[in-house]
């Protein structure tokens, strides 16, 4: 790549895409339901008796996006490996792109920035790798927590809807079949490699992929079990953030409660960040409105944890971009 066009890239592209992030970042904040309301009463939070308990979830947004960089880290060794600071930074940025885009597909964007050139289209699939970890997760804590809630209520979970039942079956067999799917794939990478190279045309594509054959049961399951540690940071936030707006749980409505919008949130797409708070309000009063009719005090808490792990993510990722050189001068 030329000269010219590498310096536009790496000292124009980032400075303007900054300027657009932190413009889009605060455009959905301003975009949320009750958003004053929500953001007055986790200022009030703050300053409040238990205010330890909201810095306490703050504290633990690094841990749970540290945990995520170690995860990745250990899933770049095929590639060559990358720093443990670098992989914080990519977390950090990934999470700034997938503001923006379908689904959070510009999260392996973001992280690939900090990859080395010539190595970061594999990187991809290790990353995707990474994603199905956290996935089987939250599906099998998402299922366990219906049945808890479904066997331990002695009361119909749907008590308004009708058809509350049929849905709710329907996503545990969803919830189930793709369980089943990706744990098959995620512990059988060279299979599906043998697969799609009985494809027509896929030898170029493969190359790509290649990489999947380096990862054997020992690092697959290090990654699963971190999968698992950054879930149990996420329930401990939000146990220690609920009661802040009132709304009192014990521990395991907390856990079920917020293991079903997990599993919501993980088989709905989403497009932003704007209709994944959307959403998750919504699973969040659908689901603790069985054990709180608390909805300002859902809503407020809802907004403190989506602003905190991921909003001051993406703004600390935006800040980060202006440091990233895409290609090195030459």
């Amino acid at each position: 790549m030329k000269t010219n066009i590498k310096i536009i890239l790496n000292y124009v592209v980032g400075p303007l895409v900054f300027l657009l992030l932190s413009y889009f970042i605060w455009w959905q904040v301003i975009h949320q339901h009750d958003w004053r309301g929500s953001l007055d009463k986790v200022c009030r939070a703050m300053t409040g008796p238990q205010q330890w308990k909201l810095w306490l979830v703050v504290a633990l947004m690094p841990l749970n996006w540290g945990i995520e960089a170690r995860k990745w880290q250990l899933a770049l060794r095929p590639v060559g490996g990358i720093s443990y600071r670098n992989a914080f930074k990519a977390i950090f940025t990934g999470a700034t792109m997938a503001s923006f885009t379908p689904n959070r597909m510009g999260e392996y964007l973001g992280r690939i920035l900090y990859v080395k050139e010539g190595k970061r289209l594999a990187s991809i699939s290790l990353t995707i790798v990474c994603s199905i970890a956290q996935l089987l997760i939250t599906l099998t804590i998402g299922i366990i927590g219906i049945l808890y809630i479904r066997y331990t209520l002695h009361q119909p979970i749907f008590r308004e809807s009708p058809h509350g039942e049929f849905w709710l079956n329907t996503v545990l067999c969803v919830a189930f079949l793709l369980l089943l799917s990706l744990t098959i794939i995620y512990f059988r990478l060279s299979s599906v490699l043998w697969i799609l190279g009985k494809i027509p045309g896929s030898a170029k594509f493969l190359t790509y992929i290649k990489v999947l054959e380096n990862f054997d049961a020992t690092i697959l399951l290090r990654i699963l079990f971190l999968s698992f540690a950054r879930y149990m940071v996420f329930i401990v936030q939000y146990g220690l953030v609920f009661p802040l707006f009132g709304v009192f749980l014990s521990l395991g409505q907390t856990w079920s409660g917020v293991s079903m919008v997990f599993l919501v949130m993980a088989l709905v797409p989403t497009f932003t960040f704007l209709t994944e708070l959307g959403l998750r309000w919504e699973a969040s009063i659908q689901a603790l409105e069985l054990f709180s009719r608390n909805t300002v005090g859902i809503f407020a808490a809802s907004f403190a944890i989506w602003l905190i792990n991921l909003i001051i993510p993406a703004l600390i990722g935006s800040l980060l971009i202006l440091s990233i050189k895409l290609f090195k001068n030459k």
